[in-house]
């Protein structure tokens, strides 16, 4: 599949960026929708939106940069070329990071509640089974880019990568593996992932919505999301950015998640109930 949808005179339009796109518009009606269940004005969610997708867009960009990936380019890479921190696309990579992503758009959120005059952890959980739902969409990014994916597998749902994409990894390129051979879809190992997180979200809003404090659905996010990056950096990310033996963002997952915990173990026994 081309990488680019079309042109717009001699300007590339990229699918990538159209499924990021629309995976942020399905994400901020999500959210826009739980906000209104809740009797709260959903026009700050699409408010909102411009803010926190700038934020988030440039701390993903400066994840990846900043990054020191085992295959593809990183800080080595930018702190040569600097111009080329400003090319998203750059070396076939789409270089973004999804948790510099999330950092920046929390930022965002701050930033807009603030100003607002809203009570941040009650808009961030309206926020996070949407974000959750963008990542989902937007991870289909990957497969048209014919990246992020795992070590070969024989399995059914396999998917066979382009000599091209393959020759940044030693032990996969076309030299050393057939042409046919099939690899992990990892993107699509995520993106369930994160579809079944937001199902899971949606339920308990629905069902348990009185029982459920401000700051449980953020705090759950931060639990739930790297539990499952964790397990896909450590076995399904050759390309992985590593520190001492663990990837990056396993070790990034294991912070989360332990702030999730403490935050809904606050959130349930020491927090007073809201009046």
């Amino acid at each position: 599949m081309d990488p680019v949808a079309f042109h717009i005179g001699s300007y590339p339009v990229f699918w990538y960026g159209i499924i990021i796109t629309t995976g942020a518009v399905l994400g901020s009606w999500l959210a826009s929708w739980m906000a209104g269940k809740r009797g709260q004005n959903p026009d700050h969610i699409w408010n909102m939106l411009i803010v926190v997708l700038i934020l988030g867009i440039l701390g993903a960009r400066l994840y990846h940069v900043f990054s020191r990936p085992a295959v593809g380019i990183g800080w080595d890479y930018y702190k040569e070329h600097p111009a080329d921190i400003f090319i998203p696309h750059n070396g076939g990579f789409a270089g973004l990071g999804i948790y510099g992503g999330f950092i920046g758009g929390v930022i965002g959120v701050l930033g807009y509640t603030w100003f607002q005059k809203l009570k941040f952890f009650r808009w961030a959980d309206f926020a996070v089974p949407g974000v959750l739902l963008a990542q989902a969409v937007g991870r289909w990014g990957n497969f048209v880019n014919q990246e992020l994916f795992g070590p070969p597998t024989t399995k059914p749902w396999g998917i066979k990568i382009d000599c091209l994409n393959r020759q940044y990894y030693e032990k996969f390129n076309c030299k050393v593996l057939d042409a046919n051979t099939r690899f992990h879809p990892t993107f699509l190992y995520e993106s369930l992932w994160n579809l079944t997180g937001v199902a899971l979200m949606v339920f308990a809003f629905k069902k348990y919505g009185d029982k459920l404090r401000s700051g449980d659905m953020l705090f759950f996010y931060l639990i739930y999301y790297p539990l499952g990056r964790f397990f896909i950096e450590l076995f399904f990310r050759p390309d992985a950015w590593t520190m001492g033996s663990l990837p990056t963002a396993s070790i990034i997952s294991l912070v989360s998640m332990t702030l999730g915990v403490l935050g809904i173990l606050y959130n349930h026994t020491l927090r007073k109930p809201a009046k």
